[in-house]
């Protein structure tokens, strides 16, 4: 062998008819079945191959692949490994001439049939597939890098590499779930599952830009054809190998092909969509800041798009919308646990971007929420008013989780007023589980130093530095907020706790809401605005007019005594504290029923009727003015009591009407006039006025709306002479209106000539024209 080697050095140009002679033998000795003498042969290539790197050695390389052919079409295994190990030694040499009419597809081919043989004896067949792959690996290492070579991205060649591969991931999984033997650990060094990944992850990890889709596209077909989402684990896996394994700034072409895959499969099963969609949650974690990529809205529009669907799926029971028995059956548990995975997903996505572009998601979101009456065009066709419920419901869990750590040093900026005014118009819907996704919604956004879970339970605390709350100094940005949107949240705060159905998750919520308000975002003014809004609710469980169950009357008094417990202490005026403390101490003896400890727990024990609350039990205005005045505290501002403003957003409530707006306006003209009583007409109106405004105001927009469309259809049908005689009589008529005012107000001029005034300003000659005024010549030029 080594003069042979010797001889190859020394006279290159041999080289191709040592090839031949050995090819001639090696097949010679294959068709008689003399291996002894196929492995010598095979041997003397090998080593030929290694030592020779003359660039002659093409014509040789061509000679040794037709005998590397030979072998792996032969049915002998070992002759098959014999054969592929060789071709990996030869994959390992890197050539200084690259070759223009090699060809590697039968090798793509054979391997792969080798990577899915199906031998008897399981030691063989496991030898025969890791040969497979190792070929296979070869091959990439060949072709992946010589421009010249055929494209191994091609999809031809990548339609069987990828599922080869995926098979052997799969098939090494279920045999590893088995209990291994102490042997089976020893070998496990030489697992055809680790060699195989380490061959996908050498693939993948060689990918360009414009070769990704070809790889991944046969990894999402073999997913579907073996049914692999529903188990969602091999999913998961492969893509965790993926999304590791490419450039990371190739990532979004990933998420973008598995978006497309979602899409494509909308009308599969629950199981199959969450499936898919459970793989991108875990794509997305990985690949982090790179996972969104360019087009951030289509990857959100895509998932709600999902979410819609899911929804009318489960609502009418069919995918094609129609309730045919022909259709497929849809479990509602499964769309269920699918809408909550695409809810996660879009919670992860969300987690991955910048404050500004989450601020540009917030308000996409918003923008499909379907509002009654105002965005109709984006009801559900065959779902009705329950399927807008239901998306409404999605859509703002789908914000709860993009606001979640939600962090801004600009509320302005990042809470603009075409996002949070219809945000907080849907906290005046009847449904309580919209109000209470809203409200957490607003305790994402407002907390910026992770207090929330400190105001998660109502209780008095008699010291609250137990809490360790976080207190920033109030920026100017904050201040510009609340003086913007302030009175819109207390406002839908005390409305909040208006609600007839809100639970004890509501208060608790609205406590934490008014707790981080005070935190967060308050100022002198804000404080003095808190108390009152304080103040107000506790007068709202007064109120006799509410017709508010009692829990609802001791949770609003309990909640008020709670949150101006915590305020008291955070304005650390002792006067303040002090009555606070004495009120809630009278309640603890007296009438505990009105604190948080009584109220907000599984069984409470409350009086059938609240009737007489009132005297210590209550938190006094005149007092906690007096007392915070003398701290310079705006005292004629906490002297008014609160009262909300209404504006156009409670007519988006189903219970807001006319009719409880002017109820109000009349209240609080007579709490702001005590001295003008004679003449305010709340006596006056009664249940028939009402119900005339009500109808009157009706009737007038119908009339209104009537004239209008008559005048848009004179316009557009009319002929041109009509319509130009009716604008010329108007303008003619105004004209001589004009003409008579003029008459009446303008008065003549004083006359130079002496014209004499008599009394009262009127003149007593006819007014001389301004051309025959003689003007003295002082005056002309």
């Amino acid at each position: 062998m080594e003069k042979l080697t010797f001889y190859a050095l020394s006279a290159p140009e041999k080289l191709d008819r040592i090839g031949a002679y050995l090819s001639e033998r090696l097949s010679r000795d294959v068709a008689r079945h003399r291996y002894g003498y196929v492995c010598i042969a095979m041997e003397a290539l090998d080593q030929l191959l290694m030592a020779c790197h003359c660039q002659s050695i093409n014509l040789f390389v061509e000679s040794f692949l037709k005998m590397v052919r030979k072998l792996l079409e032969s049915d002998k295994p070992s002759l098959q490994i014999l054969g592929t190990n060789s071709f990996v030694k030869f994959a390992n040499i890197e050539e200084d001439t690259p070759s223009y009419h090699r060809s590697y597809d039968f090798f793509v081919s054979r391997f792969s049939e080798m990577c899915h043989s199906s031998y008897e004896d399981p030691d063989i067949r496991t030898k025969i597939r890791m040969a497979g792959i190792k070929g296979l690996q070869g091959v990439v290492r060949k072709t992946v890098n010589d421009e010249l070579q055929a494209n191994i991205w091609d999809p031809q060649h990548m339609d069987k590499i990828v599922p080869s591969l995926l098979f052997n991931l799969q098939s090494g999984e279920r045999t590893e779930s088995r209990s291994p033997s102490p042997l089976q650990a020893e070998k496990e060094k030489e697992s055809p599952v680790e060699l195989t990944e380490r061959c996908f992850r050498e693939l993948l990890g060689r990918a360009a830009y414009g070769n990704i889709k070809n790889a991944v596209t046969p990894v999402l077909m073999h997913l579907d054809n073996h049914s692999l989402w529903e188990g969602k684990t091999f999913a998961v896996r492969c893509f965790k190998i993926i999304m590791y394994s490419i450039q990371s700034q190739h990532s979004h072409l990933v998420i973008q092909q598995l978006l497309g895959h979602l899409d494509a499969n909308s009308k599969n099963s629950a199981t199959v969509r969450a499936g898919i969609v459970e793989v991108l949650l875990e794509a997305a974690a990985i690949a982090a800041s790179g996972s969104v990529g360019p087009t951030v809205l289509e990857v959100f529009n895509t998932l709600l798009r999902q979410l819609r669907l899911s929804v009318d799926y489960e609502l009418t029971g069919s995918y094609d919308g129609s309730t045919n028995i022909g259709t497929k059956i849809i479990k509602a548990h499964e769309e269920r646990q699918l809408q909550e995975a695409v809810i996660r997903t879009i919670g992860s996505f969300a987690n991955t971007l910048p404050t500004y572009q989450r601020s540009e998601v917030m308000l996409f979101i918003m923008g499909k929420i379907p509002v009654p009456g105002v965005h109709p065009a984006l009801l559900s066709s065959g779902s009705g008013p329950e399927g807008t419920r239901m998306i409404q419901v999605m859509l703002l869990k789908s914000l709860v989780q993009v606001t979640a750590g939600f962090q801004t040093t600009n509320m302005l900026t990042a809470l603009p007023s075409s996002f949070l005014e219809p945000l907080l118009s849907f906290s005046l819907t009847e449904d309580p589980e919209v109000r209470l996704l809203v409200l957490q919604i607003l305790l994402s956004l407002i907390d910026r130093h992770e207090n929330t879970p400190k105001f998660s339970n109502i209780s008095i605390i008699s010291d609250i530095s137990v809490l360790k709350i976080k207190v920033d100094k109030c920026s100017r940005q904050d201040n510009l907020f609340m003086k913007k949107h302030g009175q819109q949240l207390y406002r839908h705060i005390y409305l909040g706790c208006k609600e007839q159905n809100s639970g004890r998750k509501h208060y608790e919520t609205l406590f934490a809401l008014l707790g981080l308000i005070s935190v967060e975002l308050a100022n002198e003014e804000v404080v003095v605005d808190l108390i009152r809004l304080a103040l107000a609710l506790q007068d709202l469980a007064l109120s006799t007019d509410e017709a508010l169950p009692v829990f609802n009357r001791c949770a609003i008094h309990a909640l008020a005594a709670a949150y101006l417990n915590l305020i008291c202490q955070l304005t650390t005026v002792p006067a303040f504290c002090q009555h606070i403390h004495e009120v809630i101490e009278v309640r603890q003896k007296a009438s505990p029923y009105l604190l948080p400890e009584s109220v907000f727990i599984d069984n409470p024990k409350l009086p059938s009727s609240l009737e007489k609350v009132e005297g210590d039990v209550l938190f006094l205005q005149s007092k906690i003015t007096e007392v915070l005045g003398g701290s310079g505290y705006n005292t004629e501002r906490l002297g008014t009591p609160y009262v909300p403003q209404y504006t156009d957003e409670d007519r988006l409530s189903k219970r807001k009407s006319i009719g409880e707006t002017i109820s109000l306006q009349v209240e609080v003209e007579s709490r702001n006039s005590p001295e003008k009583e004679e003449r305010t007409p709340a006596e006056e109106i009664t249940f028939e006025t009402l119900k005339n405004a009500i109808v009157d105001s009706v009737g007038m927009e119908e009339q209104e709306r009537e004239r209008r469309r008559q005048v848009v259809e004179k316009f557009q049908k009319a002929p041109f002479e009509e319509i130009a005689a009716h604008c010329g009589a108007r303008a003619s008529l105004l004209q001589s209106k004009l003409n008579q005012i003029f008459e009446i107000t303008i008065r003549p001029p004083p006359s130079p000539s002496g014209t004499i005034s008599s009394g009262y300003g009127q003149s007593q000659g006819r007014s001389v024209p301004i051309y025959e005024m003689k003007f003295p010549d002082l005056c002309v030029y």
